[in-house]
C-alpha cells in the first residue's frame, strides 16, 4: 500500500494564496508571489488571524482555484494499472479554526472528485480509499492501520515524527527543495522523481 498526503502534496497552492490574499486586499503586490510571502507578510504586521482565516477560505471554498501538481494524477492511474494498492491520507480539521465555518473535509473530496479521482474511466481510486483525519495522531495511526509500505508526504517533521510506523518508506515531496530531508528519508522534487524512487526500489 502507497499512502499519499493530500495538501501540498497532491494540491498546489502557492498561486492561489497570493490571488486570494489580494483579491481580500490583505496583502501588497509585492507580498503575493507565494504563499510563504502572504504568511510572513501577516505575520509581520500582526494579523496571525487573517493567515488562519486565509488559510480556511482557500481550503474551503476556494479550493476550486487550486490545481494538482503535474503527474500525480497519472501516478495514480498508473498505481491502478499495476495493481498497487494506494490511499490518500491527510491531517486536516473539518472545520476552520477561525472564520466562516466551511466543511474542509467535503472541499477536498469535491476537488477529488472534480479532477477525476473517482472516476472509472480516469484515477479510478475507490472513495473509501481517501481518509481525512483531525489530527497528526489520527494520521500517524491510520498509516499503521493500512499497512502503508510507503508514504509521500510534504512535511518533514511528519516523516520524522518518532510514533512514525516503523518500516515504512518515507519519501519526502519538496518540489521547492527547501528542506533538510530527516535521517532515511527520500526527496523527491517532482511527481517524476516519485516514480523514479519507486521503480528503482521495485515497489
Amino acid at each position: 500500500m502507497i499512502g499519499v498526503d493530500f495538501d501540498n502534496t497532491i494540491v498546489r497552492y502557492d498561486d492561489v494564496f497570493g490571488r486570494v490574499a489580494l483579491d481580500l486586499d490583505l496583502v501588497p503586490p509585492h507580498a503575493a508571489t507565494s504563499k510563504t510571502s502572504v504568511r510572513d507578510h501577516l505575520r509581520s504586521i500582526g494579523q496571525e488571524d487573517r493567515w488562519t482565516e486565509l488559510q480556511g477560505i482557500i481550503y474551503g471554498p476556494r479550493m476550486s482555484d487550486a490545481e494538482m501538481f503535474p503527474g500525480v494524477a497519472e501516478f495514480f492511474a498508473r498505481c491502478r494499472a499495476a495493481d498497487t494498492p494506494a490511499a490518500i491520507v491527510s491531517h486536516r480539521t473539518r472545520f476552520p479554526y477561525l472564520g466562516e465555518q466551511h466543511d474542509l473535509h467535503a472541499a477536498a473530496r469535491n476537488f477529488l472528485s472534480r479532477h477525476g479521482f473517482h472516476d472509472d474511466a480516469g484515477i479510478g481510486l475507490p472513495v473509501d480509499c481517501v481518509f481525512f483525519e483531525e489530527t497528526k495522531d489520527g494520521k500517524l495511526a491510520r498509516i499503521a492501520a493500512l499497512g502503508c509500505t510507503t508514504f509521500i508526504d510534504d512535511l518533514p517533521e511528519l516523516l520524522a515524527d518518532p510514533r512514525f510506523p516503523s518500516g515504512v518508506r518515507r519519501i519526502l515531496f519538496d518540489p521547492s527543495q527547501l528542506h533538510e530531508p530527516p535521517l532515511d528519508v527520500e526527496v523527491a522534487a517532482s511527481w517524476a522523481d516519485v516514480e523514479r524512487l519507486l521503480a528503482k526500489a521495485g515497489s
